[in-house]
């Protein structure tokens, strides 16, 4: 099973179109949108054609698959949710892959690894699992320091990156939790 994982598009309609792209290329089973989706935030510059209201039809077009799962960023409001056609208001959601691994999926304000000034919550988990978050607008793809047991991953950020490359992650079940999960970056045309 794939899945696509992407955080932080922060209402960038011109990002927001090139992850509809990467979404027909890679055929994911699941889509995980990990926050931040509309609105760009009081400390963020002004993202790459800042346009929420063409962003909503786009999400909502890909919620329509029955593919997608979203949580809560820490830029969300209840008038998201008003437009968003799909829950996107809990702190958390948990997938299961196929081989029975757990990702906790969260946007990292809430709960977090410690990595790039994400809280510092984890919460418990089984061994194996990973925690999937967003939220840094940086790129993790490790072991969380004090749990070897916990994975940690970000996908970056689709439209604001603080490391310099756009991007969005994929999961693929069937390989270790090392293996399974890997970035994409996004090129600017």
């Amino acid at each position: 099973m794939k899945f696509l994982i992407a955080s932080d598009i922060h209402g960038s309609a011109y990002w927001a179109g090139r992850l509809m792209d990467a979404v027909e290329f890679e055929a994911p089973d699941r889509i995980i949108l990990l926050g931040d989706l509309l609105y760009h935030g009081p400390r963020n510059d002004l993202p790459r054609d800042y346009a929420p209201k063409r962003v909503i039809p786009l999400l909502n077009d890909l919620a329509a698959t029955g593919r997608l799962i979203a949580v809560r960023g820490n830029c969300e409001a209840e008038v998201d949710q008003m437009v968003l056609g799909f829950p996107c208001m809990a702190d958390s959601a948990t997938v299961m892959d196929p081989d029975g691994r757990q990702l906790f999926c969260t946007h990292g304000h809430v709960f977090g690894a410690g990595f790039h000034n994400s809280v510092d919550n984890l919460p418990q988990l089984p061994e194996g699992s990973a925690i999937v978050y967003g939220h840094t607008h940086v790129k993790v793809n490790e072991a969380v320091p004090g749990s070897p047991s916990i994975w940690a991953f970000n996908p970056g950020s689709v439209s604001i990156p603080k490391d310099g490359t756009h991007s969005y992650g994929i999961y693929e079940s069937g390989l270790s939790v090392a293996e399974a999960f890997r970035h994409v970056v996004l090129e600017e045309e």
